[in-house]
């Protein structure tokens, strides 16, 4: 296996794997995260990655160093994985994970985050082993819908 950058022609890759974990094939999004992330010239805290094996992209990592409000200092951001499932728990995620900290230490940033569903167990599992604690900050959310109904 090999990791390196994402290419622009990686994009039908990406959305194929990502159908396969979220059941939806989504390219206008995609394409939208690709034209920040792949396209020449894109950020220097910008982390987009594609894992290959026998010419195959079997899996893809982005991320980004983001700075938040609430007293958040700078901070590598993985917001995308995925893997092909036919070939999960190989170490694939592992190595896209081990070269994104790599390139976020390149840029000065000693902690990552990443946030996902409480009930995605898969993906949580992968995270707690590879070292992901619960942080110091705590994701709230509310829904639209809910407030405006409450307010009417």
């Amino acid at each position: 296996m090999r990791i390196r950058a994402l290419r622009p022609d990686d994009l039908p890759g990406v959305v194929r794997l990502d159908a396969q974990h979220t059941g939806r094939r989504k390219p206008a999004y995609w394409r939208r995260v690709f034209d920040g992330f792949v396209r020449p010239g894109h950020g220097a805290g910008r982390v987009a990655l594609a894992a290959e094996d026998q010419g195959a992209m079997v899996g893809y990592l982005l991320g980004e160093v983001r700075a938040f409000e609430f007293g958040s200092e700078p901070c590598g951001w993985v917001f995308a994985v995925g893997v092909d499932r036919a070939r999960l728990r190989l170490g694939i995620a592992s190595g896209l994970l081990d070269e994104a900290r790599r390139r976020f230490r390149r840029a000065g940033v000693r902690t990552v985050r990443t946030m996902i569903r409480r009930d995605d167990v898969p993906l949580m599992s992968f995270f707690r082993s590879s070292g992901f604690v619960g942080g110091r900050f705590l994701q709230l959310e509310s829904a639209i819908e809910a407030r405006e109904e409450e307010a009417g």
